[in-house]
């Protein structure tokens, strides 16, 4: 059996095993969080180098990708500098495509959809899903520089974004590990930033950067997000939201990161290399991979 092993920063609460068939392939996929132990998380790489068909690489990026450019994370590839023979993926390339596309193969299940306002906490990490995004809003707000850097101006539109981007990644590339990972499980503060959530009727991007700052009332809203429990499925059904689509499958009741699901088709393909975006999109459709959509019952959202 194949075996795809997901190695986080991040929380051991999420973590998950399960056995996927892929046209008669059966491909052990596991996540193993480290609670943000470093140290741990460059061990285990170690260990298992060569003992796995694929690595993902969880919690932090190896690289962000700004259009046709690649932007290293020095501190997040110190991390995994030990590593020789298994390939690395940190889900920069399903970023590209099926996050990228999520709205074209969701839409047996969604329609053709339109959105007045599209808010994403943060899209340094996932222009696929912005440029999704983008495309079925009529006005997008970034929250990167609130939530990621703590500096209180939203960014609206694609195309200011990047420009924004262009500036930022070269120093984001330096920062240190304590300003790359941002926290082991994702624990809620205060609601922050309100208008922005409460303004749109989609908010998209990663589930723990989107959980930060949430306001108790999501009534009626479209989450698109990714890597999600079942327990955050039933804290986003409390809170009053519509619908949730998942980028990535859910199996067992738990969607794997981009990461750990970028992993699974790598062992799947057998290169013993990272797959490039066109072999990613052979494979989205060769084997029907789908985002996942639930819609959730409406319920009475705390006030």
């Amino acid at each position: 059996m194949k075996r795809a092993v997901g190695i986080s920063l991040g929380s051991s609460k999420r973590d998950k095993r399960v056995v996927v068939n892929l046209n008669g392939v059966e491909i052990q996929v596991e996540r193993i969080g480290t609670d943000g132990d470093v140290a741990k998380a460059r061990q285990l790489y170690l260990d298992l180098d060569g003992k796995v068909d694929a690595f993902g690489v969880g919690g932090v990026d190896l690289y962000l990708r700004l259009d046709q450019r690649e932007y290293p994370l020095h501190a997040a590839l110190k991390l995994v500098a030990g590593v020789k023979q298994t390939p690395l993926c940190d889900g920069r390339g399903l970023k590209h495509t099926l996050e990228q596309r999520v709205f074209e193969l969701a839409k047996a299940e969604l329609g053709d959809v339109r959105f007045k306002q599209a808010f994403i906490p943060v899209a340094a990490d996932r222009l696929g899903l912005a440029a999704a995004v983008s495309e079925v809003s009529d006005r997008c707000v970034f929250g990167d520089l609130m939530v990621a850097l703590g500096v209180p101006l939203p960014v609206y539109g694609l195309p200011a974004f990047k420009r924004v981007a262009r500036v930022m990644l070269p120093i984001v590339s330096h920062f240190p590990m304590s300003m790359l990972f941002y926290g082991s499980d994702g624990a809620e503060q205060e609601p922050k930033y309100e208008k922005y959530f409460e303004g749109s009727d989609l908010i998209a991007g990663d589930f723990l950067f989107m959980r930060k700052y949430m306001p108790k009332s999501l009534a009626g809203k479209t989450i698109v997000t990714n890597t999600t429990t079942e327990d955050n499925i039933a804290l986003l059904k409390e809170r009053g939201v519509k619908t949730v689509i998942t980028t990535t499958p859910r199996y067992d009741g738990r969607s794997f990161g981009t990461n750990t699901t970028e992993a699974m088709l790598t062992a799947y393909a057998g290169t013993g290399r990272r797959l490039t975006d066109e072999e990613l999109n052979g494979l989205i459709d060769e084997l029907g991979l789908k985002p996942d959509v639930t819609q959730l019952k409406k319920e009475k959202a705390f006030n």
